[in-house]
């Protein structure tokens, strides 16, 4: 029986009747002939789920989506995959975000404390219409796809709504990748053409990317032009020009003909033509590219935005991402609800970890998100930005990328600011949104992600397929829902799509983590599915083990993996546990038992592992998720597959071949 707490923040009802959830709820229930203003939100979930075609109208309506509805929303809803969503629907992506052609801020952008600029809403409108014009003259065309390997530049959003316009497929990478992460990813999907930076900044640091893209360039003969984005400037010892590259050309040149457009000629398509193809993470093998339809990604990211997460028009919004992160796709879309996007590019430890306050204040910030990594980091550090910071606009902190432990819970209320709706989120690349959210009319309770996302008919199994309340499992989805991907790329029969979501459970998506529904209708993430550690035959979450563990000051970060013991059996695995300590620390025999007793007293004697070792570094992808599965293939002496994938490769090598874990 679980026990229910008091929840660490409540929302006012002055505040919960702004709020934009509030007037959705209104206009559905007078539209509906429903009462939903006054009902809980589980009944209000419940109605999302039970009536998809009022809810997902009432979106469309409310969210002022331009384009033709339909009279049909749903068809063959119960298929998963097969469920055909609003299939006489006509819409334009690019249209819907670019909607707005006034001079208030479209896009803020710091490129760390060096570089700033703005554009307004008929500044972007405008840009879009050049670079626009330049794909149409070159011969892009609906179903091209057109590739960006750029940093969280406007100049990326400026490509990705030119191409949308056109009905073409837009893809991105961020250019920390090296050129074999970027052959596999772009290469699968034969783009026309790529835009790409000059080079990128990191730290203090100005990072030459031209030698990168000539190389990416010589190996994708899919290629028809190379658009070099001027950024970072040509720093010494750098590659050379534009011209240096096969196909390139300067961002200049390639927009200069077009330079008098002034209107966007956009193509309006069905709901489901494809938008984004996004990639897989994992270090198991070629990324998988997953498709993305337009109307689906539309439709959903005005819900997470307006009604999740209480984003107005004029408001401020922020993410701290690179454009090889879904988040990047998630931010932008933020435009179709009116509101400012606050663009960054480089280290957030810039200033001890002071610069996205900063930024905050300057720009009048209103929701602020990040990933649980830098909470986490930042309050390891014991900064306090609600001493240095006035961060008055702030209205929302929102963390993805893990799960953010409770402990990160209190430092957010007590160290940034006490009156925010603190919304943790999880979903992935793999539905470019999230299965669990924000609620900003509820309470948050610590450790908890507040509730399913509307229209999303989230459940946790057993292994038995039963759904369960307060138990660990499987985060499944029973209904099909707008924006489940259209299938991967090249996968005619869409084998391997059923093979990545729905095999486990036949017509359930079943996403791969690992979870529990709460008493108070919350969810927690313990880690992903394929990284639960079975000691014994008991199901561990990963998460359960890092939060005990770096509450210590003298840990940094860790990782756990589950040893197949003894070496050779498939049979049982003994608990793995490696710690980043503090500079200049060693890990002792005492420290060691203060990191068991901890595990031991906050949990259970399972989750203790039976070997704790010091590394100097931990693997993670370019989105900061730290890779379990790739250090469990090398302990284990088997091959990582795509270790393009990673941002650290390097690190891997402190878990290669140790003494202390053989025989």
């Amino acid at each position: 029986m679980q026990t229910l707490t008091a929840p660490i923040w409540r929302p006012s009802p002055q505040r919960i009747a702004g709020t934009r959830l509030t007037a959705f709820m209104a206009a559905a229930g007078k539209r509906w002939n429903r009462r939903l203003t006054s009902a809980e939100f589980s009944a209000q979930h419940a109605w999302s789920i039970d009536h998809p075609e009022e809810f997902w109208t009432s979106v469309w309506e409310f969210g002022g989506v331009i384009g033709e509805m339909g009279s049909t929303v749903v068809v063959d809803r119960e298929k998963m995959p097969g469920a055909k969503w609003f299939p006489a629907a006509r819409l334009n992506f690019a249209e819907n975000l670019l909607r707005r052609r006034d001079d208030a801020d479209a896009l803020v952008f710091w490129g760390e404390d060096r570089v700033k600029g703005r554009a307004s809403h008929a500044e972007l409108y405008r840009a879009v219409a050049q670079t626009a014009a330049a794909l149409r003259a070159m011969g892009v065309v609906k179903g091209d796809r057109v590739a960006a390997y750029l940093p969280n530049l406007p100049a990326a959003a400026v490509a990705m709504l030119a191409t949308a316009s056109i009905g073409a497929i837009f893809s991105s990478a961020s250019p920390d990748f090296g050129v074999q992460g970027v052959v596999d990813r772009f290469g699968q999907i034969e783009p026309k053409l790529l835009f790409a930076c000059d080079g990128y900044l990191y730290n203090g640091k100005t990072i030459d990317c031209l030698g990168k893209v000539a190389e990416i360039a010589a190996r994708m003969p899919s290629l028809e032009r190379v658009v070099i984005v001027p950024y970072a400037g040509n720093p010494a010892g750098g590659s050379g020009d534009a011209t240096s590259v096969k196909h390139g050309m300067s961002l200049a040149d390639f927009l200069a003909p077009f330079a008098g457009e002034r209107e966007i000629r956009f193509e309006r398509l069905p709901f489901d033509h494809p938008l984004y193809i996004m990639y897989s993470s994992g270090t198991t093998g070629v990324p998988k590219c997953i498709v993305h339809c337009a109307g689906g990604v539309l439709l959903q990211h005005i819900k997470e935005h307006q009604l999740h997460s209480d984003v107005h028009a004029d408001d401020r919004l922020f993410y701290f991402t690179t454009c090889g992160w879904m988040m990047w796709n998630w931010l932008v879309s933020a435009l179709a609800s009116g509101a400012t996007l606050l663009l960054y590019d480089g280290s957030p430890f810039v200033g001890r970890g002071n610069i996205l306050f900063d930024y905050a204040d300057a720009e009048r910030m209103t929701h602020f998100g990040t990933s649980a990594k830098f909470i986490d980091a930042i309050a390891k550090i014991e900064l306090k930005p609600r001493q240095t910071h006035k961060l008055e606009h702030v209205r929302a902190v929102f963390s993805t990328g893990s799960p953010l432990v409770a402990e990160g819970f209190d430092y957010v209320y007590a160290n940034i600011k006490p009156d925010v709706q603190l919304a943790s989120v999880s979903g992935g690349t793999d539905i470019i949104s999230c299965f669990v959210i924000g609620n900003p009319n509820g309470p948050v309770h610590r450790g908890e992600i507040q509730c399913a996302g509307l229209g999303m008919a989230v459940e946790v199994f057993d292994d038995d397929r039963r759904p369960v309340r307060g138990e660990k499992g499987e985060l499944v989805c029973t209904r099909s829902f707008p924006v489940m991907p259209i299938g991967f790329w090249q996968d005619a029969d869409g084998a391997k799509y059923h093979a990545a979501y729905f095999d486990r459970f036949d017509n359930i998506w079943c996403h791969g983590d690992f979870a529990e529904i709460t008493a108070h209708g919350g969810f927690i993430i313990y880690g992903r599915s394929d990284a639960t550690l079975n000691p014994g035959g008991v199901r561990i979450g990963t998460a359960e083990i890092y939060r005990q563990v770096e509450k210590l000051p003298e840990v940094v970060e860790s990782i756990v993996v589950g040893q197949d013991w003894p070496p050779g059996n498939r049979g049982d695995v003994r608990v793995v546990l490696f710690v980043k300590l503090r500079e200049g620390l060693v890990l002792d025999e005492a420290l060691e038992k203060r990191i068991k007793q901890v595990i031991k007293d906050n949990t259970t004697p399972r989750h203790v592992p039976a070997k704790i070792l010091q590394v100097a570094d931990i693997p993670r992808t370019k989105s900061g998720k730290i890779v379990e599965l790739a250090v469990r293939n090398v302990v284990h002496g088997e091959a990582v597959k795509n270790v393009e994938a990673l941002a650290n490769p390097e690190a891997l090598d402190f878990f290669r071949n140790r003494v202390e874990l053989q025989g």
